[in-house]
Parts: structure tokens; C-alpha cells; sequence
């Protein structure tokens, strides 16, 4: 197990990144980052935009290492950027992509399939500043499933890889 810290969660009832980035992000709350967000298995995040959604059943909830954000474009860099729901500090998760792993913040375990990469879009370079979707090619985070239900807390957690990931082919 490793000791990690969960940074930020976002739950998001809206898609605000949608349509041309040039046109910017859609209208929605100021600040949709959480405390605390309820885990079901196999829909996702309790409030957020991809709960329950059949087509993002296997990607309904996103980490990202915090290590990773762009934060030599942006000093503020932050989930509310990136469109990520979970952000953890002390592990990579992009190394991951393949792996099952588990996320205890202190209200018990939940298990999370790390299914493919999060893939930058042109968005990044709007949200969070000229040269963002290049700089997050490879560690722009992991689209997951989770298989359990559960709470996920901003705050210590202990996170275990219980299988190991799958190996990675560069395209």
C-alpha cells in the first residue's frame, strides 16, 4: 500500500466542454470541486455528468497525478481545468493503465478499473493555457470503472495496485 493524498475531487453536473474550444468552456457552477463524493459501482460519481451514462460506463470517473498538471503554464492548474474527478498526489497513475487498484480515504476501500489514458484534447490549451494538451500527452490521466460502492474524501488515502497493469504498446 502506499500513502497518498487525494488533492481534489470534482463532480460535475454539467459538460462545459463542449462544442468549438475557441467559442470556451460552457456557463456552469464556479467551483465544482467536492469533499466528498459517493461512489457507485459500475456508474460512476453520485452528481456527475458521466453517472449512469451506458456510454461512459467504462470511463466514468477520471484520476490524474497531481504531479503531472501543467503547472509551468498554469500556477492554478486545477481539476476544474482538466475536466479530471480525482486527483492524487504520490502515485502515477498513467503508469497504471491495465491495473485494478484500490482507494481506502478512511471510510473503506474502493476498488477502481484503470481502463485507458484521458486523453488531452484541444480544450487544454484553452482551460488551462497555450501548450497544455501537448504537455499532458501520455499523463493526462486515466479513465476508470469503479467496482465498488463507496466514498472518496479529499484528504490521506491509502492506495494498493491488487493486479498489475497491463503491458503498455506505443502506437
Amino acid at each position: 500500500m502506499i500513502d497518498v493524498e487525494v488533492v481534489q475531487l470534482l463532480v460535475s453536473p454539467a459538460h462545459r466542454l463542449a462544442g468549438r474550444p475557441s467559442e470556451g468552456p460552457a456557463p456552469g457552477p464556479d467551483d465544482e470541486r467536492v469533499g466528498r463524493a459517493e461512489v457507485r459501482a459500475r456508474l460512476g460519481l453520485v452528481g456527475d455528468r458521466y453517472f449512469a451514462q451506458a456510454a461512459h460506463r467504462d470511463a466514468s470517473v477520471t484520476m490524474m497525478s497531481a504531479e503531472n498538471l501543467p503547472t509551468a503554464i498554469d500556477p492554478a492548474a486545477d481539476l476544474r481545468q482538466t475536466r479530471r474527478n480525482v486527483l492524487l498526489r504520490g502515485v502515477d497513475v498513467d503508469a497504471l493503465i491495465g491495473a485494478t487498484v484500490s482507494l481506502d480515504c478512511g471510510e473503506g476501500p474502493v476498488r477502481f478499473s484503470l481502463n485507458r489514458p484521458a486523453r488531452p484534447c484541444a480544450w487544454m490549451n484553452v482551460t488551462v493555457g497555450p501548450g497544455a494538451q501537448k504537455a499532458l500527452r501520455d499523463k493526462g490521466g486515466v479513465r476508470c470503472t469503479p467496482l465498488d460502492d463507496g466514498v472518496l474524501l479529499v484528504g490521506p488515502a491509502r492506495f494498493e495496485v491488487l493486479s498489475e497493469p497491463a503491458p503498455r504498446r506505443r502506437a
